[in-house]
């Protein structure tokens, strides 16, 4: 599974935002969450296997953190269309400041207005 299709579930997205602030424990992760640990352990096992959180074990614990590699994978995914839509947004910008600009009649018009 690759990290687009894991994130694309919705409990796995607020657990990728949750491990944005910080890394965390399972247990940690429950109780801000406020899910069952087995649900929160199933769901870090999928972005375990999609590479994009990793775990540290330290001694009883397990401590999962995001994992940079797979969201630069996705920002170079999401660039060209980043950059057709800014494209887009600043033709419809164009556009709609051509529309709501006052006509200009040339030269001295403010004056033959008065």
């Amino acid at each position: 599974m690759d990290a687009l299709v894991a994130i694309a579930e919705p409990t796995r997205r607020r657990i990728v935002d949750a491990l944005r602030m910080r890394a965390c424990t399972v247990s940690e992760l429950v109780a801000g969450l406020g899910m069952s640990q087995p649900a929160v352990s199933k769901h870090l096992r999928v972005l375990r296997e999609a590479g994009v959180v990793t775990v540290e074990v330290r001694a009883q614990q397990r401590i999962y953190r995001l994992d940079p590699a797979p969201f630069r994978e996705l920002d170079a995914w999401l660039a060209p269309y980043r950059r057709m839509w800014t494209h887009h947004l600043a033709e419809l910008e164009r556009h709609l400041d051509s529309r709501t600009r006052p006509h200009d009649s040339g030269p001295g018009s403010e004056d033959a207005a008065r």
